[in-house]
């Protein structure tokens, strides 16, 4: 080789490794996580083009509740507990003469109760997907279901009919699919009930926890938000303690079940990480680690109040973790499928979570011994 060509070829080489070095600084995420605490959970999963974020996560609850129990691992049916959900709500927003929530939305609490009234079917004998699509989708159900209920209580013929009631099943069998009577589960044969029987979760062992400067500490109270179909209370806690909490819970091995808001600039879907930035229209935001507000009760009720806190959004808490400064954050499952850059798998900061947080759902069990005595369980 001459020297003409030594020079060339070395010349190639480095500029080669100067193109590999500047493309892994290129990738190398701008927040960097070492994970503290992580709970035992299920895969994620994707809830398609539907708005049951809640039973996704109410359902990836059940299944890391089974997986703590019993050490059995199962991918639970969403639309089964979807359905009989809808099936609930139709029924009380009769009752109600039209005036209750009726949308597809819902909270993680609702998925035990469906899971304690109907029990539960795997996901691979009804995965809900019968109308050809290859994702969950929901649009033209859900408005089938709305105008039939909104027909109802019109009371057409002068009174309602005794026999509407037996026609949601048709709708929601044409959408959803006829449930089986029995399947199989390592080689035992099972109904939805007797399923759920053998691997038993009491409903009553699991409560919401919040924090309202509004209501009376350490009391239960009325939710006051539109999914709130099922009228179930949380307890309220001092701000601080509810996220000691949270903490507490997740040390001890307990997934815990997140109603939340996600609408504001500090949620990122293309880093999946969440944030309250402490400027949030700064020019930096997203292109390097920003500061964060200090979060207070009084500016979770605010936002609360303001609606800037909705329960727009339900997830599972499965863990703690810190960034490269640091700063603390929690490992959140979402229902996206695999979606960005940690696969289906957000990072929300504990100021986030102390501003966007609506309650909690988990085990009475998750709780320590003082805080069970502050609440009377």
């Amino acid at each position: 080789m001459n020297k003409f060509m030594r020079f060339a070829a070395v010349a190639l080489l480095m500029g080669a490794t100067t193109q590999l070095f500047a493309q892994e600084a290129e990738e190398q995420p701008i927040y960097r996580f070492t994970e503290t605490v992580n709970v035992k959970h299920t895969p994620v999963d994707n809830q398609g083009s539907s708005g049951t974020c809640w039973c996704f996560a109410g359902t990836g609850f059940v299944e890391a509740e089974i997986l703590r129990k019993y050490g059995k691992e199962f991918n639970l049916a969403e639309m089964y507990f979807v359905r009989n959900a809808w099936t609930e709500k139709v029924v009380k927003y009769v009752k109600m003469h039209g005036c209750n929530t009726l949308s597809q939305g819902g909270e993680v609490c609702d998925v035990l109760y469906a899971l304690d009234k109907y029990g539960m079917i795997p996901d691979a004998d009804y995965d809900g997907k019968v109308i050809g699509e290859t994702r969950h989708m929901h649009n033209e159900m859900n408005e089938v279901i709305t105008n039939f209920a909104k027909s109802i209580v019109k009371r057409s013929n002068g009174r309602l009919t005794p026999t509407w009631q037996k026609a949601m099943p048709g709708i929601l069998d044409a959408y959803l699919g006829e449930v089986p009577e029995s399947f199989t589960v390592d080689g035992k044969k099972y109904t939805p009930k007797s399923f759920a029987e053998a691997y038993k979760l009491n409903v009553d062992d699991y409560i919401e926890i919040a924090s309202f400067t509004d209501q009376a500490y350490n009391k239960p109270f009325m939710v006051e938000i539109p999914d709130n179909w099922t009228w179930t209370p949380a307890y309220n806690l001092e701000f601080d303690k509810l996220f000691e909490a949270l903490d507490y819970a997740l040390e001890h091995g307990f997934t815990v079940g997140w109603a939340q808001d996600v609408s504001d600039k500090g949620f990122s879907r293309k880093l999946g990480v969440a944030i309250v930035p402490e400027d949030p229209d700064s020019d930096k935001l997203w292109e390097e680690v920003v500061a964060e507000k200090t979060v207070t009760a009084e500016d979770h009720q605010k936002a609360y109040d303001n609606w800037e806190t909705t329960d727009d959004h339900s997830m599972l808490v499965v863990g703690i973790a810190k960034d490269q400064n640091g700063t603390k954050y929690y490992k959140i499952k979402n229902s996206w499928g695999e979606a960005g850059p940690y696969k289906g798998y957000w990072y929300c900061s504990e100021s986030f979570v102390r501003l966007h947080t609506v309650f909690f759902t988990l085990h009475k069990d998750a709780l320590s011994k003082a805080m069970k005595k502050d609440l009377g369980l």
